[in-house]
Parts: C-alpha cells; sequence; structure tokens
C-alpha cells in the first residue's frame, strides 16, 4: 500500500534580511512579561479547531511537571504542532517562531501570545538568551530537535544540537512528545484531516553544565530525540487504542503495587 502524497511545503526561506536590533523588543517582552489574555484566546480556538477537526488525542499530559522549568521535545511536522503541544497541558508554553513571521498584524498575536523569535540560518545567541531567561525563570519552553518542519513527513535521523545545549546548560526538566499524524495536516486543502496523537513521555533531566561544549550539546540533543523515537514508533506499531490500554495497565499496576506497599509498610 502505498504512502499518502504530502502537500508540498513553500521553500524555506532561511535569511532575514532585518537586522538584528528590529528583534530586540521581542525578546525583551519575552524575557519581562507572561503570556497574557492573547493566549488565552488562540488557546480557546486552536482547541475547537484540534479536537474538532483532527480528533486530537492527548496521552499522559500529567506527566508535565506541574512548577519548574521544563522543555517540552515534540517532533515537528506542522504549523499546529505548536497548538497539538500548547492546547494539551495547562501550564502557558512559550515557543520559538522563525523571524520572518513577526510582521504585522501576527506579531501582535506573537509576541503577547508568548512567542519570541529566531533567525534562522545564523548564530542567533538572541534567542539562546531569551530561551534560557524563560526557563530560568521557572517557564515552560518547547523546543524541536529537529529545527524546522520535516518536509518528507518522516523522522529526521539526527537532532539539531540546540535543545541539547539548553537542556544542560540549564538543568531544567525534558518531557519528550510524540505528535503522531500531523504529518498530514498540511493536506487540509484536500480536505484531508488526519486523526492526531500527542503522547507525552517519561520525564528526566541532565546534570547542570554552564557551558557545554557542541559534542555534549549534540550528544544529548540525540538523546532527547531518541526518547522521541520511541513514542513514535509505539504509536506507529500499536495505533491510539493500543497505546491507550497500555499506559491504562502500567496505572492500573503501579496503583496495586503502591496499594501493596503501604499495607506491608
Amino acid at each position: 500500500m502505498s504512502e499518502p502524497q504530502l502537500s508540498k511545503m513553500k521553500d524555506q526561506v532561511y535569511l532575514d534580511p532585518r537586522p538584528s536590533s528590529y528583534f530586540d523588543r521581542f525578546h525583551e517582552r519575552s524575557r519581562t512579561r507572561d503570556p497574557d489574555w492573547v493566549y488565552e484566546a488562540v488557546r480557546s480556538v486552536t482547541q475547537m479547531y484540534a479536537w474538532g477537526f483532527f480528533r486530537a488525542r492527548v496521552i499522559s499530559s500529567e506527566k508535565v511537571p506541574p512548577t519548574g522549568p521544563v522543555i517540552l521535545a515534540p517532533n515537528h511536522f506542522s504549523f499546529m504542532d505548536h497548538f497539538f503541544v500548547g492546547d494539551s497541558v495547562r501550564r502557558k508554553v512559550r515557543f520559538m517562531a522563525k523571524s520572518q513571521m513577526f510582521k504585522p498584524p501576527l506579531q501582535f498575536i506573537y509576541t503577547h501570545g508568548g512567542v519570541f523569535p529566531v533567525r534562522r540560518g545564523q548564530r542567533d545567541e538572541e534567542s539562546i538568551e531569551t530561551a534560557t531567561t524563560i526557563l530560568e525563570n521557572g517557564h515552560v519552553l518547547a523546543m524541536y530537535c529537529e529545527g524546522g518542519r520535516s518536509r518528507d513527513g518522516k523522522l529526521a535521523d539526527e537532532a539539531k544540537p540546540g535543545i541539547g545545549r539548553l537542556a544542560l546548560a540549564t538543568g531544567a526538566t525534558v518531557v519528550p512528545i510524540a505528535i503522531h499524524g500531523s504529518s498530514r495536516v498540511r493536506n487540509w486543502k484536500r480536505l484531508e484531516f488526519p486523526k492526531v496523537t500527542i503522547q507525552y513521555g517519561d520525564p528526566f533531566r541532565y546534570e547542570k553544565i554552564i557551558e557545554p561544549t557542541r559534542e555534549q550539546a549534540k550528544a544529548t540533543a540525540n538523546e532527547i530525540f531518541d526518547a522521541i523515537k520511541v513514542l513514535y514508533h509505539g504509536l506507529e506499531a500499536h495505533g491510539r487504542s493500543g497505546v491507550v490500554a497500555r499506559v491504562r495497565a502500567e496505572r492500573r499496576a503501579a496503583r496495586r503495587a503502591t496499594k501493596t506497599n503501604a499495607r506491608v509498610a
């Protein structure tokens, strides 16, 4: 059986001709202010779209710690991935977006919604500094291991080092996330609305390293990506219902073990 054809994505534009100083105000806002009512308004609208059209189902979102710095690490196929992740957890999630998106009127929505720019195709230390500040302030940041969206609808072979650098430099808790089905979201013009599943994995963290080397960052990023792949391939192999049944069985077993330990104690 042949794989479904994906709608063609626009060609990537990596270099933004605007000077870095143009984006200073966006970084300053993200570092000093929390997302406001715009975040909640966008979340309400996109939740209805995600749940209604894509029958989005969330598995184990309770694994996201309720407090403290957290890096959410999903795979990336679609522009909707931001919303699939942000809509499925109670905490407000901050995102990076390519700098070309920061133009009126959308830049108002982005900045008030907690999104900050990254200048792709160059070493953008301002975006790293903003991400670090957000985590040091105890907030939640989503960052894609693959960097940009997958153009062929498949997981990349390797991760970009940025997420590894951030995980090591901040010591933040990392939560791997598999988003399954979103590769075909781009086919909406063909009236294709795939069923999307968002599964959260077990959280983990790394010992903090003030200035990790590129090799350390790369190795850490690939370890995080490996955890995502395990979740994703589980959804591929067993489907949504199979994974949900397994998770429920694990929860029942954990409750029985807790009760047994309590009686013994």
